[in-house]
């Protein structure tokens, strides 16, 4: 990260983040031009801070006096593969922690939690039009030929 952000702490999510972490993740979901329920924000806080390894998992980055970014991810089972594979669903940095540093560094976290549950596959879904963070993403990982379907 940028020298300025060195005070930032990457940790887990605690319960006390809630109304920090619902922050950043509303405006994570506006991005998006999505929105979710009252219950689905309920129930994803506490995914995210249960301690059942199958469940969701969240690192955000704390300034001290508030949150700048998040990451969810979570590990599952792969067909083609004998070790576990991690998905790392969402992915934000506050717009004034933009080029700093702070998104890769939150990537290269969630790596460093695959190397050390012995899952060293990672992979993630963007919209096309999320230009600036491809600019990352292409130096960090690799763009893959699968094209993402969804149920009707």
């Amino acid at each position: 990260m940028a020298e300025q952000d060195q005070t930032v702490e990457l940790r887990p999510l605690r319960a006390s983040d809630e109304a920090e972490w619902r922050r950043l993740w509303t405006l994570y979901l506006e991005f998006y031009e999505s929105s979710v329920s009252e219950e689905v924000y309920e129930t994803t806080f506490k995914r995210l801070l249960s301690d059942d390894s199958t469940t969701f998992r969240a690192l955000v980055a704390d300034k001290g006096d508030g949150l700048l970014g998040l990451v969810h991810y979570v590990f599952h089972p792969h067909c083609w593969r004998v070790e576990q594979v991690c998905y790392l669903q969402d992915l934000f940095v506050d717009k004034a922690a933009r080029g700093t540093g702070l998104g890769r560094a939150l990537i290269e976290a969630v790596y460093a939690a695959a190397d050390r549950e012995g899952a060293p596959h990672v992979y993630w879904l963007t919209q096309e039009f999320n230009t600036t963070a491809r600019q990352l993403y292409d130096r960090i990982g690799k763009v893959t030929p699968f094209i993402k379907y969804n149920r009707f």
